[in-house]
């Protein structure tokens, strides 16, 4: 049995669609389950079981010796919410509680972190560095960095285990996260209901705007990455998940009018003003700690990587 929290979300559903085409069918898929958009993500997935999040621990005390893995993708990823203490019980309680476990009962672990970890980039992006000092600039950044310091500093662990900070992903299995949704699932729908893109203009001297930088993971990568490190199981720690290569959203953009095979039309607006003190305005992914183990596959570029979303997931308003 492979185990997947948050199975029913974006990431989730994505691994889950990955492990049926690999062959991997026994999956137990955890989450507080819902009948909403969400739910559409595991519709025709082949799987074991669903038990709910708040039964998961009962479910795995008693099935322990028949789980081979755990993939623990669920968190609160709202990167607006205020609450700390909802950051507290989900990101940080949660996941301690199922690290020990899988002490308890030699079972290995791959767990999402965010780059929102890194805060406004001062100091760089690079996973071999020491951790401590990065200064997350919101709750939801804080408590997946929480979760990072606290595991490397346990004197127990999983035999093998790794925790992935995830970069700017995007991809098919998106539509239910509203605001929280990638840039190339709202620029879809805007060009689809009024042919323009609004992008934030920059306030910022280095930066023309549009050409603002992230590190934008296809979604089909992530989940290669996750599945590379089942099988692999060895060389436990944190590591990076970007693409290793920023790219501007005006490239972002412009590549969703080619795939729609539309002249680009970009409208700038002013960021608002609560977030702009807040607003990167570069990420990117040092990957070397990760190539240093054996990863040899190549990243999607963001050309190929929305072609891919727009024609065969968004156009069609399909699932992965």
């Amino acid at each position: 049995m492979i185990v997947i929290t948050g199975a029913e979300g974006f990431i989730g559903s994505c691994l889950v669609a990955k492990l049926n085409e690999d062959g991997f069918n026994d999956l137990i898929l955890v989450d507080d389950f819902s009948e909403g958009e969400r739910a559409k993500n595991i519709t025709g997935k082949i799987i074991s079981a669903k038990v709910e999040r708040a039964d998961f621990f009962n479910w795995l005390d008693k099935n322990e010796n028949q789980v081979e893995f755990i993939f623990h993708i669920g968190a609160r990823t709202d990167t607006t919410e205020p609450d700390e203490e909802i950051f507290k019980l989900l990101n940080l309680d949660f996941s301690k509680k199922l690290w020990n476990k899988c002490v308890q009962y030699g079972l290995p672990l791959v767990y999402a972190s965010s780059a929102a970890t890194y805060g406004d980039g001062e100091f760089g992006y690079d996973d071999g560095k020491n951790l401590e000092n990065l200064k997350p600039m919101n709750p939801y950044g804080r408590s997946k960095n929480d979760f990072d310091k606290w595991a490397l500093q346990q004197k127990e662990s999983p035999y093998f285990w790794a925790g992935l900070k995830f970069f700017n992903v995007y991809g098919p299995n998106e539509f239910h996260k509203d605001r929280m949704a990638s840039v190339v699932f709202h620029a879809f729908n805007q060009i689809n209901k009024n042919g323009e893109v609004k992008l934030f203009r920059s306030h910022h001297t280095n930066f023309k705007d549009g050409e603002q930088m992230r590190d934008f993971i296809y979604v089909k990568d992530l989940v290669d990455v996750c599945i590379y490190l089942m099988h692999h199981r060895k060389n436990s720690g944190i590591y990076n998940l970007g693409s290793g290569k920023a790219r501007t959203f005006k490239d972002l953009v412009n590549a969703i009018f080619v795939a729609l095979n539309k002249s680009s039309n970009i409208l700038f607006v002013d960021t608002p003003e609560d977030i702009r003190d807040k607003y990167q305005y570069f990420t990117e992914a040092k990957m070397d700690k990760l190539k240093s183990i054996g990863y040899k596959k190549t990243f999607t570029t963001v050309e190929d990587g929305v072609k891919d979303y727009v024609q065969h997931y968004l156009v069609p308003n399909k699932r992965w």
